[in-house]
């Protein structure tokens, strides 16, 4: 049986990443069509951030709220990610192709995205 303090600073761990607004997803691997999803763990796992047409822009800088380690495209736009969150072509970036693109451990840390037109 866990300890108290051990099942108080989960609490107080799940709570903190709530109000932060990034949903947690150990073991939740999915992305659905028309979304683009960053892990903050390599292999999909760790913090998930999910994005679509209607959060992401196109043409737009995106800062995203985790710094990403793996990522899958499901949009129907290709998407760009940047090393750094002002999507500076200084760092490092690439751009990855629609429809399903699946990158488990990123060349380099994401900060920045931007989805491109049709």
């Amino acid at each position: 049986m866990p300890s108290k303090s051990l099942i108080t600073a989960l609490v107080i761990t799940a709570g903190a990443v709530a109000c932060s607004g990034i949903a947690v997803a150990q073991s939740d691997k999915s992305c659905d069509k028309g979304e683009f999803c960053v892990w903050s763990g390599p292999d999909y796992t760790g913090a998930v951030q999910r994005l679509d047409l209607e959060t992401a822009n196109p043409g737009e800088c995106i800062t995203l709220k985790i710094v990403g380690k793996s990522f899958v495209n499901r949009l129907s736009r290709d998407a760009t990610v940047y090393q750094r969150e002002n999507c500076s072509t200084e760092a490092e970036f690439t751009t990855y192709p629609r429809h399903g693109t699946y990158v488990p451990d990123a060349y380099f840390v994401v900060r920045g995205l931007e989805v491109w037109g049709p």
